[in-house]
């Protein structure tokens, strides 16, 4: 099985292999235009970005699936502050199936900042003065400690749009 992922992003390219390992996918990395902000700002641009990841991957190459994953943030009805939030996309060309990662509250200096227009991962590294900490445990693992990390998170909404593709219990499964 052959998987074109819509990033050249090492995190996103070793949440596609992790969660779908048992499957010994062949992923190969392409590097697309997400067609959304580089900050996306609402669940519906967040996972457009992902469908537009996955959707372009798969067209660039000879793949059996394209993987789109996207990283955003929103307002979510009934949870008080700005959420991070991530979201992913699988397509065989014909279908597209779309499933969410893990959401968290950002601490309000964050939020606030974002909200002011700031990407997350640039002003987390300004923050905690590092760099490239979106291409490592991302502002999931330095806001949950450890517990979780951007490579978990996003394969969590991995195998949430990829499980319907391998699983009987969808229409259109294997």
């Amino acid at each position: 099985m052959e998987i074109a992922v819509g990033s050249t992003n090492p995190v996103k390219i070793e949440a596609v292999e992790r969660t779908l390992e048992r499957y010994e996918p062949a992923v190969v990395a392409v590097g697309v235009d997400s067609g959304v902000s580089e900050q996306p700002r609402s669940v519906a641009e967040t996972v457009s970005g992902a469908e537009n990841r996955a959707r372009r991957a798969l067209a660039a190459t000879d793949a059996d699936y394209g993987v789109g994953l996207e990283g955003g943030v929103a307002r979510l009805e009934g949870v008080p502050g700005l959420s991070l939030i991530m979201w992913g996309a699988t397509t065989d060309g014909d279908r597209v199936e779309r499933g969410g990662g893990p959401t968290l509250r950002l601490p309000d200096e964050v939020a606030d900042r974002v909200a002011d227009g700031a990407e997350l991962g640039p002003m987390m590294d300004d923050l905690l003065g590092t760099a490239g900490v979106a291409e490592a445990e991302g502002a999931a693992g330095v806001l949950t400690a450890g517990l979780t990390d951007r490579t978990r998170a996003l394969g969590e909404a991995v195998a949430c749009s990829f499980g319907p593709f391998v699983t009987d219990t969808y229409e259109g499964g294997p």
